[in-house]
Formats: C-alpha cells, structure tokens, sequence
C-alpha cells in the first residue's frame, strides 16, 4: 500500500504525518486490496473561521476509488472522522464480497441436482394441485365436508373474503385459523 500526504496551505508536520500514517493503516484489517492512499489535507478561512479539510482518495485493486472528504475546526477530529468514514465504506465492501458470493453456472446446476436427488429420495412424496377459484362459503359448510372427506384441512374464502382455513386437531376437535 502506498501512502501520500499533500498539504495545501498548511505544512504537515511529523505529528500529523503519524496520525494520519496510524490512521491509514486501520484500513488493512479489511483485507481489500488496497494500492494507493492519497491523503490531502488544506485549511480554508470561511467568515473568519479556520477549517480544516482532509480528503482520502483509496485506490482498490479490481474495485472503484473511495473518495472522502470531511471538514472540521480540530484537524485531528477531521483526520478521525474521515478515517471512521473510510472504514465504514471499507467494511461495506468487505461484507459485500464475503457475504455475497458469486455462485457460477455450473455450481447452481450441480445444485438443482442435488435438491432432485434428495426429493427423489425422500420418503413423502410431494403432488402438485390445482388450485380452483373458491365462491365465499360457510364455515359450516366446509365443516361437513371436511367431516366427510379423509382430509386433514381445508382452505377456502370465508363470506368475508378473508383466507380461512378449516382444520382437524389431535384430539379430534377442528380448528378454525
């Protein structure tokens, strides 16, 4: 990693250049390949005010440039508050590659091979329905059919047009969801 400092208007000293050195080099704990950092540091007079301005500008290998500038009165608190930034865009990069793994072609299909062989392997075998348009019923309706079919719950649009779903219980009571 290459690191360099510029200074506009104002001149880096040994304390500074450490800090900011120190500050850089939290950023390799992200493992992100990183090439170059530019560091420009410059004070600016607003309404009498001095202000200090510190930019990152962080070159990543394969990736696009991180660039961050931040102002502040204390040009410690800016070199901080940039450095947070930097670390807080570094650690979304990061969590992007290591949680989002690109899966190739031949990866997903030797998946869905693999879900066919182990549906064909389980026991309880899985038969797609039809589903037909249900007319609003009675409760008491979907009662007696479910009394007379061997099924174990049935789904059905209540007069309401709410979902409903009609169900037999362990203890041979049905249950009404």
């Amino acid at each position: 990693m290459n690191i360099s400092m510029t200074g506009r208007n104002i001149e880096l000293t040994e304390g500074i250049k450490e800090h900011i050195t120190s500050s850089v080099e939290t950023l390799k704990k992200f493992n992100l390949d990183i090439i170059s950092v530019n560091v420009i540091v410059s004070t600016q007079s607003k309404k009498g005010k001095e202000h200090s301005i510190v930019e990152f500008v962080i070159n990543l290998a394969h990736k696009n440039t991180i660039v961050i500038k931040q102002n502040d009165q204390d040009l410690y608190a800016a070199i901080d508050l940039a450095t947070d930034r930097a670390q807080k865009a570094m650690r979304r990069l990061h969590d992007r590659e290591v949680d989002h793994q690109k899966v190739g072609l031949n990866e997903a299909k030797a998946e869905i091979v693999n879900v066919k062989e182990v549906a064909q392997e389980m026991d309880d075998e899985i038969i797609p329905v039809e589903l037909t348009l249900y007319k609003p019923r009675e409760v008491e309706d979907v009662l007696e059919d479910l009394k007379s079919s061997g099924k174990m719950f049935e789904i059905f649009l209540d007069n309401e047009n709410k979902t409903r779903v009609l169900y037999k219980r362990n203890d041979g009571k049905f249950g009404l969801y």
